[in-house]
């Protein structure tokens, strides 16, 4: 079906590649994205990006994804870390520290975050971010809950994003 709509609606972009974002992918600011873990499929869409760093919050890998990012010169930060967990697991700190100083560097922009779905352990760094451009805890939610999706937010990472200072704020 989609070669007809590209036959019917744009015929001279036939020969050019499908542009698939990855499960839940999202612009956050200029030169970061976010998005659930990316396959082959995805593969064309990235390039376009030009990225220069990877930020990849879960210990899931993937060989094509590792030789895509090698051959582009795209620098992986490894931050593999669990979600926040009833009873007592939550983001490390210093995981959490590392994510936010590697995408606020201009120097690693344009960067991707990731996590196996896009949904949970990236939605608190995002929301840490926001936390530092100083929006609002209704804006921050809001956005946390359309990458969850509505009603499925987890109460402890909603805690966690509330809880969260930094000594580093941004101005």
């Amino acid at each position: 079906i989609a070669s007809e709509v590209l036959m019917r609606f744009a015929p001279d972009k036939m020969d050019s590649p499908l542009l698939v974002p990855p499960p839940n992918f999202g612009m956050v600011d200029k030169g970061i994205y976010r998005s659930g873990f990316p396959s082959k499929l995805n593969f064309d869409f990235l390039t376009q990006l030009r990225l220069k760093s990877v930020v990849r919050l879960c210990s899931e890998r993937d060989s094509s994804f590792e030789d895509f990012c090698q051959r582009r010169n795209v620098q992986i930060l490894d931050l593999g870390t669990e979600g926040n967990r009833e009873p007592f697991v939550e983001i490390d700190s210093k995981v959490l520290q590392t994510a936010l100083a590697h995408i606020t560097d201009q120097k690693k922009l344009p960067v991707l975050v990731h996590c196996s779905k896009g949904k949970h352990r990236t939605g608190c760094v995002v929301a840490c971010l926001r936390k530092l451009q100083r929006r609002s805890l209704t804006f921050i939610f809001d956005e946390y809950e359309r990458f969850t999706g509505r009603g499925k937010s987890e109460l402890l990472d909603l805690q966690f994003i509330e809880l969260f200072e930094s000594t580093t704020r941004q101005k």
